[in-house]
């Protein structure tokens, strides 16, 4: 049974209503304090205090202040006036029962009103970082985007600096061959003079020779006719006419005559005859493009040079309009996959390596080595995607094409103990 505290005291001004309970021991830890506009309770066991309050207050902006034993209230009015009591008189149990359950239905009615406001709130707050988050990305795929675009301009303006240099390298050249032809036709016109000159000459004194000789043909004409004679007999007879045929040495493989792939190795090389033949050149981009940098071997070279400068994007340019160009040279997949790997496009680094097998077939030993760059390079990027099984087969295809390769057989080594730890994990 609670003991019900009576000794408090009360001040009121128009506007406050100050209460001093004294309770012993009283700390914020243990002290429960309830208020409503109407009722004001504290439950310190085992004391107990309560007050039905004659006129409703500021319930939100009450405060109450614990320390010193005691418990002061400072509560506010909402109508300013001077009241005669501090609690209602005349109440019996009933109407303090009332009360009292009128209050906690206030009181859990606010709380409720509080805690769909908080999740509102929560809400609100959710959904605004949400949109943040929104706007972050946003800008961040539209700086990316502007990278590339930079990147696609900065190619752009190297490619159109380096075709400028071509240009003027030929003129250099075209000029440098007007001189040089310039310098040859007079070299043969002075040469012309020359021959001229000593041809009169000659004829000059082909003359007087005649005169000469006029003179001493009478007195050796026998002995030239026997002079001709003798030469006639020296002359040796015209060669016989005949045939001469021509073998051509047959294509010697590298391979033993038990292990051959004569057949591979034709379909292989007529394949590539006609990759070499296979120019699309009915591509609107190519019109104000000179003759050789619309050659797949030239842009192929060119890609390979920007990928050594680490230029990647500039690279897969490249790579692009050499595949629009002809889409049968397989060493333009796999260069242009080693450039997805480099930025991290794995699939298409899969489908370009992919792609590059296809058309490095069937396996000879012309293409081993093309065969074995891209099962690594698909392996890489199969591990990249954590595929290790995948990768790992890619891997130990390499090692079949040549299984003295060191650093393969260490990789290889490395993907089989991320797979065996994974499934001992599992």
């Amino acid at each position: 049974m609670p003991l019900q505290v009576s000794d408090y005291t009360w001040q009121q001004t128009k506007t406050s209503v100050f209460i001093s309970v004294p309770l012993r021991g009283v700390s914020v830890r243990d002290a429960d304090v309830f208020c409503t506009e109407n009722y004001l309770k504290v439950n310190f066991p085992p004391f107990l205090f309560e007050v039905f309050l004659c006129a409703p207050i500021d319930d939100e902006n009450s405060k109450a202040k614990i320390g010193n034993d005691t418990i002061i209230f400072t509560l506010y009015k909402k109508e300013v006036a001077m009241w005669e009591t501090l609690s209602l008189s005349g109440v019996d149990k009933e109407m303090m029962q009332r009360i009292r359950e009128k209050s906690i239905l206030q009181a859990q009615e606010r709380a409720k009103e509080a805690t769909e406001a908080k999740a509102a709130a929560r809400r609100e707050d959710q959904k605004y970082a949400l949109n943040v988050m929104m706007q972050i990305e946003e800008e961040e795929r539209k700086k990316i985007e502007d990278m590339k675009e930079n990147e696609r301009m900065k190619a752009t303006k190297e490619l159109e600096a380096w075709k400028e240099c071509q240009r003027k390298a030929e003129e250099q050249k075209r000029i440098h061959r007007e001189e040089k032809f310039c310098e040859q036709e007079k070299q043969i016109e002075d040469e012309r003079k020359k021959l001229k000159h000593k041809s009169h000459t000659r004829i000059s004194a082909s003359r007087n020779l005649a005169t000469k000789a006029t003179k001493v043909f009478k007195r050796r004409n026998s002995e030239n006719i026997f002079l001709e004679k003798l030469k006639e007999n020296s002359i040796p007879a015209p060669r016989s006419v005949g045939s001469i045929k021509i073998n051509f040495t047959p294509r010697v493989f590298p391979t033993a005559l038990r292990e051959s792939q004569v057949a591979e190795e034709e379909e292989w090389l007529h394949k590539q005859a006609e990759a070499r033949r296979a120019l699309n050149t009915d591509i609107p981009e190519l019109s104000d493009l000179k003759e050789e940098e619309k050659n797949p071997e030239w842009l192929k070279d060119k890609g390979n040079k920007l990928f050594a400068t680490e230029n990647y994007l500039a690279a897969i340019n490249a790579y692009n309009l050499a595949i629009r160009l002809n889409n049968k040279i397989p060493l333009l997949y796999l260069n242009r996959a080693a450039c997805h790997l480099k930025l991290k496009n794995l699939h298409k680094a899969i489908e370009d390596s992919s792609k590059a097998l296809e058309l490095l077939t069937p396996p000879v030993a012309d293409n081993a080595n093309g065969r074995m760059k891209a099962h690594i390079r698909r392996g890489t990027a199969f591990c990249q995607l954590e595929l290790y099984v995948e990768g790992l087969q890619d891997y130990e295809a390499a090692l079949k094409i040549d299984p003295s390769n060191e650093i393969v057989q260490n990789d290889a080594e490395k993907i089989r103990n991320i797979i065996q730890g994974t499934e001992l994990k599992s």
